[in-house]
């Protein structure tokens, strides 16, 4: 009996048990559920329609668009250029504006919250997996992100009509819009997951949406100093028969607005710019940028101007698509058409591709990452805790 029990096989129920082990150890996160999560976000999207400072939220949000959008329209006066699109322009970027303002309230505090009250590990203890959990609270702070993106559509829709935009401009802004609400709200939903304290989930949210509007532009400013490059350029300028009392038509053949004769002259000389063709990337990724790089730009006129942007969406575009050229080596301050270099250069700027499909693609794997994080720290059991921090 005895050499029976030294040579018999480890029970083969030994490994599994194990390995199970190490899963429960590390926490499981399951496989996400149409019904798990839609009962995670019905649970969500009550609690928030009981509220009364909901429903005035929304009204407050929706008279702070129409004052906003009056004041718009009284400013711009009507003899500007394209008035329309400028309006248009400008309420959506205030509508964005409130979405990034608002969106980090309905998701940085909805998983540290729930653990200071108690509520998380009740659901915790269900057959719900952690990605039921953490998708339900984000599919449900984005639907009420987007509550506020329906307040807006009228007013962005009255700046519409009265604008030359693109007849799709107002589908593709929308839907970018969302999108980037989405990101605002799974950003949130992370810090929420990772922060012990809601008030620093929420600094922390508002910290990495600054850190997209501001903070990467000011970079791009800074860097692009440090980047001065010497090169050769040609200047084509202006030369008036200044004290010369009998004029030789054939040597001055312009005339300008005024009247007063001129010819064009080129002087060459070692010019400093800056690379920012290196460095454009940094902009690309801002929520504004991508709004304008994602609206249908009109179809452009038929004259020789250089820049033909109708109103702010257009006008951002065709400048962050600008900074993508290297610098140019012929400037001509002299004649009213274009030069061949200048229409060369028109060309290859309208050829650029649209940089805010990758862009968006940046801002969808950073708020994967957040949910991905959001729902390991959701996962039970769990490991190292926060100092100071309950399960129930």
């Amino acid at each position: 009996m005895s050499d029976a029990v030294q040579t018999a096989p480890e029970s083969p129920q030994a490994a599994p048990a194990q390995g199970g082990a190490r899963r429960r150890t590390r926490g499981a996160l399951g496989r996400p559920t149409v019904r798990g999560i839609g009962l995670i976000a019905g649970l969500e999207l009550r609690q928030r329609v009981r509220s009364t400072r909901w429903r005035w939220a929304l009204v407050s949000v929706a008279a702070l668009i129409a004052v906003v959008t009056g004041l718009i329209v009284i400013a711009t006066p009507d003899d500007a250029y394209s008035p329309g699109d400028l309006v248009f322009g400008l309420v959506v970027y205030f509508v964005l504006f409130v979405g990034l303002v608002i969106s980090p309230t309905l998701s940085a505090t909805a998983i540290n919250g729930d653990v200071k009250e108690g509520t998380l590990a009740p659901l915790q203890a269900t057959t719900l997996s952690a990605w039921d959990i953490v998708l339900g609270k984000l599919l449900a702070s984005w639907l009420a992100s987007l509550a506020i993106l329906v307040v807006a559509v009228p007013f962005m829709g009255f700046a519409f009509l009265d604008s030359e935009a693109h007849p799709g401009a107002m589908l593709t802004v929308v839907l970018v819009l969302a999108f980037e609400l989405l990101l605002v709200c799974a950003l949130g939903l992370g810090w929420s997951a990772l922060a012990a304290r809601t008030s620093a989930s929420a600094v922390l949210t508002y910290v990495t949406v600054a850190a997209l509007v501001v903070i990467l532009p000011i970079l791009f400013v800074l860097l692009m100093l440090t980047m001065p490059s010497d090169h050769q350029v040609t200047h084509v300028y202006r030369d008036y028969p200044y004290g010369i009392s009998n004029i030789d038509e054939e040597r001055y053949p312009y005339i300008d607005e005024s009247g007063e004769r001129f010819r064009c002259q080129e002087d060459t000389w070692t010019s400093t710019t800056y690379r920012t063709d290196r460095l454009w990337w940094l902009l690309a990724v801002n929520p504004y940028v991508i709004v304008a790089d994602s609206a249908p730009t009109p179809e452009p006129p038929d004259d020789d101007s250089y820049y033909y942007a109708d109103g702010i969406l257009d006008g951002i575009k065709m400048g962050v698509r600008e900074l993508r050229l290297p610098p140019a080596v012929y400037e001509d301050y002299c004649r009213p058409e274009l030069s061949d270099e200048e229409l060369y250069r028109r060309e290859q700027r309208d050829a650029l591709p649209p940089t805010w499909p990758w862009a968006l693609g940046a801002h969808a794997l950073l708020a994967g990452g957040a949910v991905y994080l959001a729902a390991r720290r959701v996962a039970v059991p769990y490991g190292t805790l926060p100092a100071g921090t309950r399960v129930a």
